[in-house]
């Protein structure tokens, strides 16, 4: 998974904000609502719309910051976990807990 390029605007719980993320499920919704909160942002959150009442839980995730950029502030490497360490594309995706690899290591093998 890769980071999107273009910034996301929208609106949720009737605030304009920045789309971190729509249709997450409540752990990633946990996990994002956790990592902005610690980085500043105010984050904004509702349930996703069902189309069914058997579909799963889920959430739009937003931050009222209109000038975040996920994309911009991890390669920036200005976003820091909790522990405060930088916050990495693999970070962010949940992939892996190691905020030591940097994305020029993955891309070209080093």
């Amino acid at each position: 998974m890769k980071l999107p390029g273009k910034h996301q605007f929208g609106e949720i719980a009737g605030k304009r904000c920045t789309i971190l993320e729509k249709n997450a499920p409540e752990e990633r919704m946990q996990f994002l609502k956790k990592l902005m909160e610690y980085n500043g942002f105010e984050v904004v959150i509702e349930e996703a719309k069902r189309k069914n009442e058997e579909d799963p839980v889920t959430y739009n995730i937003g931050v009222t910051d209109l000038t975040f950029n996920p994309t911009i502030w991890i390669n920036a490497r200005k976003l820091k976990t909790p522990e405060g360490k930088i916050v990495t594309q693999n970070y962010w995706f949940q992939k892996s807990g190691d905020t030591s690899p940097q994305y020029w290591k993955e891309r070209y093998g080093f």
